[in-house]
């Protein structure tokens, strides 16, 4: 009561006498590719899970949260990080060619060279993100290699609980009215996504008070930065939440 497959398989492991050598048909076939698999390492995420990240903030109070994912086009093509103040509730989102753990921390690298490691550490004292294998090398992205070492500290939410960072979750929704599900990264260029999140920081919020996330950056940390961060004030008329946007 075996599927031709099974008894395959059985052979390939060698549970009978007869060998892959002794059939003449299965010789001639070439193995089938088989792409690898990105294997996580767990262990990263000791002492970052969501418990962790909670006891971190009863202990440190004051301390602001930044949440990261990311936001996937065309299978196999190019995705998005994206970056969310949630104090202020400005979100950054960076070009990437492919989703690697490589990519995320390459971001996070320049982010700290152009801001300045005091100023980076002021902005990013926590980052609290998903269990992505983009995210699976927190100690690239908490340490730099140069003095001071420390520039952050990353948490991990618990699998399959996006609400634990609802707030980028929601924000995403103001992606996806300019580039909806299913649609190709592809021909976008970054320079296209800095005006995508320049008109989405600029559209006001209830729960900021009827302020733009932009108008609440800048009080808290001022224009310079912003400026850094590539970020450009977008006129309450002109605003444009839909994919003509950019379409070219």
């Amino acid at each position: 009561m075996c599927s031709e497959k099974t008894l395959y398989n059985y052979v390939d492991a060698q549970l009978f006498d007869v060998r892959n050598i002794d059939l003449p048909r299965k010789v001639k076939y070439r193995p089938r590719y088989k792409k690898p698999e990105f294997k996580v390492d767990r262990g990263c995420r000791i002492g970052r899970n969501y418990t962790d990240f909670q006891k971190f903030l009863v202990d440190n109070p004051e301390t602001t949260v930044v949440q990261m994912d990311s936001v996937i086009g065309r299978i196999g093509g190019k995705c998005l990080l994206t970056i969310h103040f949630v104090e202020t509730s400005l979100m950054l989102a960076f070009l990437r060619e492919s989703n690697t753990s490589a990519s995320v921390i390459q971001i996070i690298n320049l982010l700290d060279k152009i801001l300045g490691y005091e100023t980076f550490s002021q902005l990013f004292p926590v980052i609290l993100t998903d269990n992505g294998s983009e995210f699976s090398n927190p100690k690239e992205i908490e340490k730099r290699e140069t003095i001071p070492r420390n520039r952050t500290n990353v948490f991990y939410c618990d699998p399959s609980a996006p609400y634990q960072k609802g707030a980028c979750e929601v924000n995403h929704e103001l992606i996806r009215r300019i580039l909806p599900k299913g649609s190709s990264f592809d021909d976008l260029t970054q320079e296209d996504i800095f005006l995508m999140m320049d008109h989405i920081n600029s559209y006001k919020r209830k729960k900021l008070n009827n302020r733009s996330p932009y108008e609440t950056f800048s009080f808290y940390y001022g224009e310079d930065v912003l400026r850094k961060l590539g970020c450009r004030p977008v006129a309450a008329e002109n605003i444009i939440l839909k994919p003509k946007l950019l379409k070219k």
